[in-house]
């Protein structure tokens, strides 16, 4: 379940903080550094009173300035250290929050790759986009100044309470007897202020989602005239985050009211206390200045400690979810038998890969996503080497699924699919999609320039190949036009070309990747007629010594296909070339005519027009 509903109910578990910690202790030079200048910072801290209690007792009540040259340059010094331990505990944790940043991100992405289509199918994409943005951020500062404080705070309080008892027990008893009042208070608000944190970042998340979908919605915001609402959704989240944010908020003040009212209530029974010890001359105004800061400063830590802790718990979410997808297995993997001979997805061993010729057989195939609803039921499908297919039918008949399985995208649940006469899983999935060419029907740009675009088909193609593939499919009738041709910016997801321009595109990647099986889905589906005969001339050349896999809407674009294949439900109804299956007025005849007869309307109003 990918929801963020679920916040609340977390609590800090180390199975998931071990992962975590594994990755940032590849750093460990910068770990032990880290550790080092908080531990001597802390060491630093508590040396201010004592420095201050000898002035006291020895230049103000004895008048004694003997060593006051030493005293100043020992000052000096300590002003030093303070400013390069400083530095350096910032440059230490800085360090370590970028790598670990980067290691969860770099980790996290590389097993996206690994991971089959059925888990892009599955999530959401916003959910994968946070986990690798806000939350790896979020997981590698919370873990990079959590050290720091966390060393240098318990290593403060422990130093502060040797000096403590060391120097008059009794005094000492009054810190660490409201100690335990303070922590007590410490959790009950850290739960109160966790849980209003966590209501509001969970209303953040809809509010980016709104955000989201506001921008990528806005034409059809505009058309259907739904900005009031759209903006009166948005109210009323932002007015519960609102709220949750100004809970927590108060919360928060309280508790670091009553926190500082607890802080002070020692501070002043210690000077009430050290006062009549100091008349008594058990200790000395030095002596009870040190006490007085000591409990002082002894309540920044604790409350530092209470911070680290909730922050680690409010972080577990976070923590889970980027584990989880680090750790997220594929639903489809290769065998142990298969990665030896053919390697793995970042290791392949392409000398031992053998050359498909492209002959195709779906064999006594079985497919269910949803155990109760089968969309493939024992069927039966075999295609040549070099035959053009086309897949017909209504919405739900099994097209997309046929051509998903072929991909890998998924695998059947009974019976085999066979390329070259040998089940495809005794090959790598890699060795498979190398091998296999998918135009999508509204294809995918990336936010760079129509060369590089098309050079994604095979990234170590030259300009010339690319150039060449670009020809082959008529892209150099458009790209002549662009300002700076084949370097021309295509804009956000290719928003500067026509739908058919980047249809073209995505042909030519396909020729330059020159697959052996090739996939059209509905090609030519969301494309004007004026633009259909260019994609169709392109279609023709890509076809050429090819096996392909045509996914068709309209029905006039695979009057040459080899083979067309009329499916119901899963299952094949008619089968044969355009003209056979005419010739049997069935089906597929009534589907021709009535598509035939509503082009025909569409072009005659397009003439009055």
């Amino acid at each position: 379940m990918h929801s963020d509903d679920q916040d609340v109910q977390y609590k800090v578990r180390f199975s998931t903080w071990k992962k975590i910690l594994g990755i940032i202790f590849k750093s460990k030079k910068h770990i032990i550094l880290l550790a080092t200048y908080s531990g001597l910072l802390a060491l630093a801290d508590v040396a201010i009173p004592l420095f201050n209690r000898y002035a006291i007792d020895n230049f103000f009540v004895d008048g004694n300035y003997q060593n006051f040259p030493y005293f100043v340059a020992a000052n000096l010094l300590l002003a030093l250290v303070f400013g390069l331990l400083v530095w350096g505990f910032i440059h230490e944790a800085g360090i370590i929050e970028a790598e670990t940043s980067y290691e969860l991100r770099r980790q996290a992405f590389q097993n996206l790759q690994r991971l089959s289509y059925s888990y892009f199918d599955k999530t959401p994409q916003g959910w994968v986009m946070a986990r690798m943005t806000s939350d790896a951020r979020r997981l590698s500062l919370i873990i990079s100044w959590g050290l720091v404080d966390f060393v240098w705070a318990g290593l403060s309080m422990v130093l502060i309470l040797v000096i403590l008892f060391v120097t008059n027990a009794q005094l000492a008893l009054i810190v660490t007897i409201i100690l335990p009042f303070m922590l007590v208070i410490a959790y009950v608000f850290r739960r109160i202020i966790l849980k209003h944190h966590r209501v509001a970042r969970k209303h953040n998340s809809q509010l980016t989602a709104q955000y989201s979908e506001s921008f990528l919605g806005a034409k059809t915001t505009k058309s259907l005239s739904i900005e009031e609402g759209n903006f009166m959704e948005f109210a009323d989240t932002a007015r519960i985050m609102k709220r949750a944010s100004i809970r927590a908020v108060v919360s928060s003040a309280m508790f670091s009211s009553i926190i500082m009212i607890l802080a002070f209530v020692a501070v002043a029974t210690t000077m009430y206390r050290g006062s009549i010890e100091v008349l008594q001359l058990v200790i000395t105004i030095g002596t009870l200045q040190m006490f007085i800061a000591y409990t002082v400063n002894f309540f920044e830590p604790v409350m530092a400690i209470s911070r680290i802790l909730s922050d680690f718990q409010n972080a577990q979410a976070s923590a889970e979810r980027t584990v989880g997808l680090i750790e997220t297995k594929s639903d489809l993997v290769d065998t142990p038998e298969v990665e030896a001979v053919y390697g793995t997805l970042f290791d392949n061993k392409t000398e031992n890969w053998e050359r498909l010729e492209g002959k195709v057989e779906f064999k006594d195939i079985t497919f269910f996503y949803k155990e109760d609803e089968i969309i493939l039921d024992h069927f039966n499908l075999a295609i040549e080497k070099g035959q053009s297919v086309a897949l017909v039918g209504h919405t739900g008949s099994g097209k997309t699924t046929l051509v998903n399985l072929l991909s890998r995208f998924y695998e059947p649940r009974a019976g085999q699919i066979l390329i070259d006469g040998k089940d495809y899983r005794e090959r790598s999935i890699n060795w498979l999609h190398k091998r296999l060419g998918y135009v999508l029907q509204t294809p995918h740009l990336f936010s760079t320039n129509v060369m590089e675009n098309i050079r994604y088909g095979r990234l170590d193609a030259s300009d010339e190949e690319v150039i060449e593939a670009a020809r082959t499919v008529g892209v150099d009738t458009f790209v002549k036009d662009l300002e700076e041709g084949y370097h021309t910016h295509v804009g956000e997801g290719g928003n500067r070309l026509s739908v058919g321009q980047k249809q073209l595109i995505s042909f030519a990647r396909a020729v330059l990747a020159d697959p052996r099986i090739l996939i059209l889905d509905e090609a030519t589906s969301s494309i004007d007629s004026e633009s259909e005969q260019v994609i169709q001339e392109a279609t023709n050349t890509l076809l050429k010594g090819r096996t392909s896999i045509i996914v068709a809407h309209r029905l006039s674009t695979i009057v040459n296909a080899d083979l067309i294949v009329m499916l119901d439900m899963g299952k094949i109804t008619e089968m044969g070339n355009h003209e056979q299956l005419l010739a049997k007025r069935g089906e597929y005849f009534e589907l021709y005519r009535n598509q035939f007869f509503k082009e025909k309307e569409k072009e005659l109003e397009d003439q009055i027009r």
